[in-house]
Formats: C-alpha cells, structure tokens, sequence
C-alpha cells in the first residue's frame, strides 16, 4: 500500500470511527441506560469504571466500561480472571459478552480509541513487551475490538482458577496476542476491520466459538502456541 493511499484510508477510518459510534451510541442508548440502572440497582455507585489506559503514541487516556469490580478493588492485580472474587454479580455476565465495553464507543467518538485497533492496554502490559513490538502496537489508535479480541476472548474464564494466572497472562498470552496484533497492522485495510467487527458479534455470543477459543487459550498457556 502507497503511502498516499494510506493516509486516504486512515482518514476514511477516522470518519467511519466518529459515524458508527455516533449511530452505535443512539441506536444502543436504551440498552446502555438499562445496564446502568442494572449495575446501580445491583452494585451501587459509580456506574462507570474509569482507567488510565496507553494510547496512541504512548499518550494516556481515560477508557470508560460499565464497573464490574468491586469499587475500590480495581488496582489489585491487572487481570480478572472469571472467579476473581472482585467481579460483581452483575459484572460477570456483562464481561463474558463484552457489554460492559460499550462504554467505549464514547472513547472512539472522541478520538482516544478507534472500533478496531489494538486492545488499550495498561501501562504495565505496554512495559511486558518488547520495545518494538510496544511501538509498533501503540503507533495506531486502540480499539473497541481487534483480531486477538476475536481469538483470546474466553481467556478469563481459562485464567480462572490458575495460582500464577497474572505471570501467565504477562509471559505467555500477550505476546500472543502481540503477535496477532502486530499481523493485523502489517496487512490492515479497512476491508479486515468489517471483517473484524462481523467475526465480533458472531464470536462474543457463539457457544462454540468460546470453546474454540478456550481451546486457543489453553495451547497458548501450555506452550504449545494458538
């Protein structure tokens, strides 16, 4: 790809970022105060999990979900496996189909995020990885969903019960995923990115796929690659 077409292409991401989350956001509106009220209903106050993520360049953001930890409990540890005893009751339903993500459509709206691009990270996975591979992630706008979102989904409830499930986590599954992402970015068009949100919704509710992906998970964690 040109580097002219790039440019092209980048812009018409940008654009289609800002139209599909603005049609998301007002099409999902009543969904999205729904699980609000279920969450205050249930959990208390503040409905909203605010966290500073890496962006772009390395520039951090503030990245909204749906809460479903504990208030106070979020800085223990940098993953929730499924029986980490901080998750809600509410909040583990919301995870497994990723509706406590949709918050993040606010984030793509305002330029922080795009719908697809790289999972944000905390600062201390975007310190795991090796320098070039981190520049390379972070050299593009993070995303509501990528490529190793589609394949590693289920990977919390394979961590569960795991003692070493963080060292896990930051040794063996994101470098794996690093290296989905880093695929993704040498062959991005915008074609891959609605291929991408289409595998999305028919992975995050799909029985079989969560299997598959479980499996994936597990070959990782064993070494044995995805």
């Amino acid at each position: 790809m040109t580097i002219s077409r790039r440019v092209r292409e980048l812009a018409i991401k940008r654009v289609i970022d800002i139209i599909g989350a603005l049609i998301l956001l007002l099409a999902l509106a009543p969904s999205m105060l729904g699980i609000a009220m279920l969450v205050r209903l249930r959990s208390g106050k503040p409905v909203l999990y605010r966290e500073q993520r890496v962006g772009r360049g390395g520039k951090p953001f503030t990245l909204f979900k749906f809460r479903t930890l504990d208030e106070g409990s979020a800085s223990a540890r940098s993953i929730a496996p499924e029986d980490d005893p901080r998750i809600t009751m509410v909040g583990l339903p919301l995870r497994r189909t990723r509706l406590d993500e949709l918050p993040q459509l606010y984030n793509v709206l305002v330029g922080d995020m795009s719908l697809v691009g790289p999972r944000p990270m905390v600062q201390r996975h975007a310190d795991a990885l090796d320098g070039a591979t981190r520049q390379a992630v972070l050299s593009v706008r993070p995303g509501v969903t990528d490529p190793a979102s589609v394949l590693f989904f289920a990977e919390d409830a394979v961590l569960a019960g795991r003692p070493n499930a963080e060292a896990e986590y930051l040794q063996l599954l994101l470098p794996a995923k690093a290296k989905v992402q880093l695929d993704y970015l040498q062959h991005w068009h915008l074609m891959m990115d609605l291929r991408v949100i289409l595998r999305t919704l028919a992975r995050v509710w799909s029985p079989q796929a969560r299997e598959d992906s479980m499996r994936r998970v597990r070959a990782v964690l064993a070494g044995s690659g995805g």
